[in-house]
This record gives C-alpha cells, structure tokens and sequence, in this order.
C-alpha cells in the first residue's frame, strides 16, 4: 500500500511541478527548477557527488542484513533510474540524443553542469558588457527601458554576480536620455545628501 500511495504522490507532482524543456539556454533556472523537483521527489540524492556508494555486506553478516542491503539497492537502483528517465525528460531532442547513453545520473548531471556553466562563464562577459553599454533613448518608454535594465541586472544574479542596489540605481540614473538632464541632476543631488 505504501508504495501504492508514493506512486500517486509521483505522478501528483508531476502534474504540479512541470519544468520547461532545456534547449541549453537558462541553465541556472532549469537546474533549480530541477533540482527542486528531484528534491520534493527525494532522488536528488543520487547526483550528488557525495553519496556513498552502497557496499555489499561481507558474507558472514546475518540473513536480515543482506535482505536491507538489498532492499537499499533496489531502492537506489529504482531512484537513479527515476532521477534520470526525470531529467532526460526536460531536455530538448537534441539534448536528450547528446545525453541519453551516459547510464550514470552522476555523470550525466555533471556532464550537463560542466557544459553549461562554461557557457555561462561566456555569458556573465557578455551579460556584463550589454550592463555597462545599456543606453536609454526618448522614443521608448523609461519604464520599459528600466524593465530591460532590471532583467539584465536579474539574469546577473543567477549567475550569481550581485550587483548592490546602489549601484542599480546610480545605473539607471547615469542611463537616462539626455531629455532627462533636469532630472538626473535632482537625483543625482539628492542622493549625495543622502548617501554621501
């Protein structure tokens, strides 16, 4: 019965907790997302390079230890396939035809990380140069413009780049279409009183 109710709780959440198909664009996302799916389903255990492999028990142990370890195994065995069929699941065909026939959830997982968070090393550069180039202009809405502005800064942050709201905002202010002169100046005043 048990195991009865863990399937229909399985199936329950992934009717909930559906995760966008990765196509190699927004790792950090999709791995959060992933890893939060994997942890409500308790198989996250199995990427992480921590986990112990099981050890077969020495042969004088008693009879009820060799059912639990195996027992273990078949549940190990059972959560690495789940982990995996999970997380081939989300990845695009093309993704999914790259990744398929590496057995291992560990390796898989880690072959996925490596490849994307090179490219998100390539994308923090350009991430980082499209921050500091961002200009406004009058024929679009400021809104709009500083919706852009706090995406870029957004997209940032999950790369773990923090940039101090100070700093969004001195940002934004020095970013502001020479129509808004008057303003920045007003601001820009204000804000020496304030911060100093």
């Amino acid at each position: 019965m048990a195991s009865e109710t863990n399937a229909v709780f399985i199936v329950m959440n992934q009717d909930f907790m559906k995760v966008e198909r990765f196509d190699g664009t927004n790792f950090t996302r999709w791995k959060d997302k992933m890893l939060f799916l994997l942890s409500v389903l308790n198989i996250a255990y199995v990427i992480d390079p921590m986990t112990l492999p099981l050890v077969e028990p020495k042969e004088d142990v008693s009879i009820e230890e060799k059912a639990i370890f195996e027992i273990k195994k078949k549940r190990r065995t059972d959560d690495e396939f789940a982990c995996r069929g999970h997380i081939l699941n989300t990845l695009s065909d093309q993704l999914y035809d790259l990744y398929m026939l590496i057995q291992s959830p560990v390796k898989f997982w880690k072959a996925v990380e490596e490849k994307y968070n090179t490219e998100r090393q390539g994308t923090y550069k350009f991430l980082m140069l499209k921050f500091f180039e961002f200009k406004m202009v009058d024929s679009v809405p400021i809104l709009d413009q500083v919706h852009e502005l706090q995406m870029l800064v957004n997209r940032l942050c999950d790369l773990k780049i923090v940039i101090p709201e100070l700093l969004q905002v001195r940002a934004i202010i020095s970013k502001l279409p020479l129509g808004w002169n008057d303003y920045r100046k007003k601001v820009i005043a204000y804000s020496r009183r304030v911060h100093g």
